[in-house]
């Protein structure tokens, strides 16, 4: 499978699509299932592997380094995301509300911890969760580079910033800000339209693509727009040779962002199947007609 190289990074590149591990609890797994799980991924060519520290109830970094330590070696094949700036209320912490911290405190006692959890000695990639409205720019901006000229993070990002968000953080920051982590899918195409992966396209950031089936909507969902979207996938996979799924990813790897879904499944058959999805190259007059499906409009 192809890579994405950061064209502000030398140093730091990403598998075309992207291992999300946030269901990690859900799937229920023994580590000696998530090795394997981890070495048909990396045989297939997928490498980079996205968590943060509130997945699966603050556990999901700690079940995959139960992983990962039964087989190091494993770590120096693969690039590890994660993600930190949102405090959940848990069963392990006593936090009145959900709500937002990117002080520098707690910024780089969060990596620690994800460090630890995960038995590594590096992050490939740190990404702020999401936007804070009290983020003190200049602050947490010297506790990223901070983590960098310690070796503890490997490169930064963001994650569901806006361009302005985006920009202050930039302006403080020495190093560049690599990745900004957004939710599209054939559902939720705005960021195609309102600045978003123009953004990205202008400043060179790698766009990571969140939840690209719309938490699975596409397949499953009941509303009018979802079920526009089922009857066009099915009959451009039927014409095409390709299953729904494929169809999907395939319309959004043909956006010239250069974005890298992120998968949320499980099933080594199902990403088996978008893995080949890589490969196919929609036409444009195909392309236009899942989004006609999805917007519920010709273009203008």
């Amino acid at each position: 499978m192809q890579r994405v190289q950061s064209p502000l990074d030398n140093n730091f590149s990403m598998s075309r699509l992207a291992m999300g591990l946030w269901r990690l609890v859900d799937w229920d797994y023994a580590p000696q299932q998530l090795v394997a799980l981890t070495e048909s991924l990396l045989e297939l060519g997928v490498t980079t592997f996205d968590l943060a520290d509130i997945y699966g109830d603050y556990r999901c970094e700690a079940l995959y380094g139960e992983a990962l330590r039964l087989e190091p070696a494993l770590r120096g094949e693969m690039e590890i995301v994660s993600k930190c700036g949102i405090k959940l209320c848990g069963s392990d912490n006593d936090f009145r509300l959900n709500h937002y911290d990117s002080s520098a405190a707690h910024v780089t006692a969060s990596v620690d911890s994800s460090l630890a959890k995960l038995g590594t000695d590096y992050l490939d990639l740190l990404l702020l969760h999401r936007p804070d409205p009290l983020m003190d720019a200049d602050s947490l901006a010297a506790a990223l580079q901070g983590l960098l000229e310690a070796g503890k993070v490997r490169a930064v990002g963001v994650s569901n910033f806006l361009p302005h968000q985006f920009e202050l953080l930039q302006s403080r920051l020495q190093a560049p800000l690599v990745v900004n982590q957004i939710e599209v899918s054939p559902l939720h195409s705005q960021p195609m339209f309102d600045g978003q992966l123009d953004f990205c396209q202008r400043q060179n950031v790698v766009p990571m693509a969140w939840s690209p089936f719309a938490g699975g909507e596409l397949f499953t969902g009941t509303g009018e727009a979802a079920r526009r979207v089922q009857a066009c996938l099915e009959e451009l996979g039927a014409e095409l040779g390709l299953e729904p799924q494929q169809v999907a990813l395939a319309w959004l790897m043909r956006h010239p962002s250069t974005m890298v879904p992120v998968l949320g499944s499980g099933k080594i058959d199902r990403l088996k199947s978008a893995v080949a999805a890589a490969s196919v190259d929609l036409p444009l007059e195909t392309w236009f007609q899942l989004l006609r499906a999805a917007r519920g409009r010709d273009v203008d």
